[in-house]
Parts: C-alpha cells; sequence; structure tokens
C-alpha cells in the first residue's frame, strides 16, 4: 500500500489534537469549540483515521444532518456538509512516473556504419592509385611454354597452401588442414557467445583469430622470402632483395 506522506500524517496528528482539545473543552464549556476543530482544512482528520466519528465529538459535530426526504447514508459515508465522500488512498506523484532511460547499445546501419566503411574504401581507393603510380608491378615477361620459371610460385594468397604441400600429403595439405580451420572458425560465434566488445572479456575468439592470421601469415612470408630455386629454403638475403621483387 502507498505510504502517506509526512506532511499529511501530521496534519492528522495536529487534527487529532486540537480535537482532543475540543472535546476536553466542550465537557468543560459546551461544544461549541469542537464546531470550529475542522474548520480551514482540506481534509478532515476524520477521513484520514478512516470511518467517521473515530476522532472525537469535535469531528463528528461538524458532520450535517441530511435534509428531510434525502436516502439515508451511513455514519461512515458522509462527509462535511452532508457530501458522501472519503478519502481513499493518497498517490505519491513519483510513485507513478517512470524517469529511468533504459541504456541501448544498438544504432542504426546507415548512417553509421555505411559511412564509415565508404570513407574507408576511398581511402584505400586513393591510397592503391598513388602507390601504383610510383611502384611498377612486379609482371614478368610473356609466358614461354618451353620454359617453366624455377622456382614456380603461386600467388601470394596461395603461397600458405603450396607451402603445406612441401610438408604434408595433398589430401592433408589441400583438403584436410584448411577444412579443419574453416570448420573451427565456424564454431567459434557458437562456442564464444560473449556479448561483450571490450578485447578483454574475449579471450578466446582473439587468440583463435590471432592463431589463424599468423600460423596463414608465417607460410605466406616462408614461400615469398625463403623458397629459392626448386622450392628449396634458402635465406632471403643470399640472392638479394631485388630478385626477389624482380626489380
Amino acid at each position: 500500500m502507498t505510504e502517506i506522506p509526512e506532511h499529511l500524517l501530521k496534519r492528522s496528528k495536529a487534527r487529532r489534537e486540537q480535537a482532543g482539545a475540543g472535546k476536553g473543552d466542550a465537557g468543560n464549556g459546551g461544544g461549541g469549540g469542537g464546531e470550529s476543530a475542522d474548520d480551514g482544512e482540506k481534509i478532515p482528520a476524520r477521513l484520514l483515521q478512516g470511518e467517521g466519528g473515530s476522532s472525537g465529538g469535535a469531528a463528528t459535530a461538524t458532520v450535517a444532518r441530511p435534509a428531510a426526504g434525502a436516502p439515508a447514508q451511513s455514519p461512515g459515508a458522509v462527509g462535511p456538509a452532508g457530501h458522501t465522500q472519503r478519502l481513499l488512498t493518497v498517490v505519491k506523484a513519483g510513485s507513478i512516473q517512470d524517469v529511468k532511460s533504459v541504456p541501448t547499445d544498438k544504432v542504426h546501419t546507415w548512417p553509421h556504419l555505411l559511412v564509415g566503411e565508404f570513407v574507408a574504401a576511398l581511402a584505400m581507393t586513393a591510397f592503391l592509385f598513388v602507390f601504383a603510380i610510383f611502384v611498377n608491378a612486379p609482371l614478368l615477361g610473356m609466358a614461354n611454354f618451353n620454359l617453366t620459371p624455377n622456382p614456380s610460385k603461386a600467388p601470394w594468397y596461395f603461397l600458405g597452401l603450396q607451402e603445406l604441400l612441401t610438408m604434408f600429403h595433398p589430401m592433408v595439405a589441400g583438403v584436410t588442414i584448411p577444412g579443419m580451420g574453416l570448420i573451427v572458425m565456424g564454431a567459434a560465434g557458437y562456442i564464444d557467445k560473449n556479448p561483450s566488445n571490450k578485447p578483454e572479456d574475449r579471450k578466446f575468439a582473439i587468440a583463435l583469430m590471432t592463431f589463424f592470421l599468423m600460423f596463414w601469415a608465417v607460410l605466406v612470408i616462408i614461400g615469398s622470402f625463403f623458397r629459392g630455386e626448386g622450392f628449396n629454403f634458402i635465406y632471403p638475403w643470399d640472392q638479394g632483395v631485388h630478385e626477389i621483387f624482380d626489380l
């Protein structure tokens, strides 16, 4: 049940004290003092206490009798001046207001995400355009089907697989290892269900992605700089950097 505000409780207590004093005056000098006990108050003390007549003779002295011919009312249902009213409860204003804001960490894809991605794409395109002006692509001459280059290397994004082929059987290097990697990466989202965006809360996901990137990066670096004629292992400084990039 809702609490009655403190100022109403103090007012009720004061009215009860006045009602008790009025009752004592009525016993000594008549009931005139009790009639003025409820004058000037918006909420009579008898209504705060419940049923009428519980606060003493001073409160009941102000209750007007209904006119002749009017339907009879119970003493507790008749208020001041003969009106049928009573105080049911006092509702605090703050109890029906929800002032708490619900925090949210979601934003719309447009424009918050796509604008940033579009700007990043423009910046990368501009960088590649300027880079291509000053640096020539390491292209070879016309292909000669009578002459096989030595070493014959795949593009850099396939050098990791080519490097695995030097270590394992083609079935293991081309199907088993890449297939297991794709399965583990696909299941990572179901294993780590932490919704946090903080790196310290996503240790499993960060460790898995770091291992995946470093694994292929090491294979690509070895295939690019540490493989010479016959795809044999060499040190990059033995044949010169200019020969590696065909400059």
